[in-house]
């Protein structure tokens, strides 16, 4: 396997529980090193999965969805102690796991740091004036909280199902090893910045230039200090990198599932783990409100609102998640004291254009089972 083949497998159906293990032996990937001191979760009473769970008014099998999805991980905590915790014979606990567009909420939270720290003076700023060389593209004079939104109104097309979708064109501008900053300026506006939430990996890509401008570091650096170390990651994370040494912030992420569930129990927690307060509290808050009508559920997904890079569930249990492309997610439900992760390779993800291959609906359905059960 090499880049180019790998990249070219994508969406068309074919499995990849082979290849997102292993990601960072083909592709140039910064490091994180476990941290000094590691944290590791509590080890609560043990539950049992749902055998069913109801999504769209049929039951559906859980054992039969689990395996449908090839999901590699599954780990539930409730209070921040483990009640669950399974992997597939192609992985386990030690392994690091490509989330995918997950990576995205970890960037989220290192712009609230960066904010914080006077590193980036406000969200209400022009992207470009931290990155001048977006200058006159579909970038030019948007606001850090417009982009943070999905609201740039830079024109995307993310159909995986297209082979002529922006999507897909970048994807073979990765497979040939390109830079990233060389593709951004090809997009054109398409509406008034602030005005549609449109989901665009390509704004994330913008948040990760922000943050390597504005602190003078890479993200990996940043993320190791103000995350990867504080948070007691268990074991080493890896972040796949462009041809110029830039991480590829908006999906290029791979960790174990238990340090992954450390992002969704440190949100859970406001921000505040074991005596720091990690990210601002009002940061998190932010994060997970949705303060714009274009921004609610209805408007941007039937279930799904948007945040700061999070996925914002309608309900009324104050639930969110960062998900990611072949059914990845860290799912936080806050009124229930869960944090689920489910990290999987479904093969049939983004083969078609809608929830029938995307399932993401349906795996918050099983989510919400489990919290249930564990009650």
């Amino acid at each position: 396997m090499n880049r180019a083949d790998y990249i070219a497998s994508l969406f068309t159906g074919a499995p990849q529980h082979e290849n997102f293990n292993r990601l960072s032996e083909f592709i140039p990937a910064s490091t994180m090193t476990t941290a000094p001191v590691a944290h590791a979760f509590d080890e609560g009473p043990r539950i049992g999965l749902p055998g069913s769970f109801v999504h769209d008014g049929a039951p559906r099998d859980t054992e039969a969805f689990l395996d449908e999805t090839d999901t590699m991980a599954l780990l539930v905590l409730r209070d921040g102690a483990v009640r669950f915790e399974r992997y597939a014979a192609f992985g386990g606990r030690d392994v690091q796991w490509a989330s995918m567009s997950v990576a995205k909420s970890f960037i989220s939270a290192l712009i609230g740091i960066a904010i914080d720290e006077g590193a980036i003076g406000s969200i209400e700023q022009p992207v470009t004036a931290y990155v001048p060389e977006l200058a006159g593209s579909a970038y030019d004079g948007v606001r850090i909280k417009d982009i943070l939104q999905m609201s740039s109104g830079a024109g995307w097309n993310e159909d995986y199902s297209d082979p002529e979708s922006d999507i897909i064109r970048f994807s073979k501008v990765s497979a040939e090893g390109g830079a990233m900053s060389d593709f951004i300026p090809t997009l054109g506006r398409a509406t008034t910045p602030g005005t549609v939430c449109h989901y665009n990996s390509m704004d994330t890509q913008v948040l990760g230039m922000l943050l390597k401008a504005a602190t003078g570091r890479t993200i990996a650096d940043t993320m190791q200090e103000k995350l990867w170390h504080p948070l007691g990651m268990e074991s080493p994370g890896y972040w796949l990198l462009d041809s110029t040494g830039m991480e590829m912030a908006y999906a290029c992420l791979n960790a174990t599932a238990r340090d992954y569930a450390k992002i969704g129990e440190l949100y859970r927690l406001g921000g505040y783990w074991h005596g720091r307060q990690l990210v601002p509290a009002e940061w998190v808050r932010a994060s997970v409100t949705l303060d714009a009508p274009h921004l609610v559920p209805g408007t941007v997904d039937p279930l799904f609102g948007y945040g700061y890079q999070w996925w914002v569930i309608d309900g009324t249990e104050g639930e969110y998640a960062a998900i990611g492309v072949y059914n990845q997610f860290v799912y936080v439900n806050p009124a229930r004291g869960m944090t689920i992760v489910k990290l999987s390779a479904s093969r049939k993800y983004g083969t078609t254009n809608d929830e029938s291959s995307y399932r993401e609906h349906e795996t918050i359905a099983l989510f919400r089972a489990i919290c249930e059960a564990s009650a």
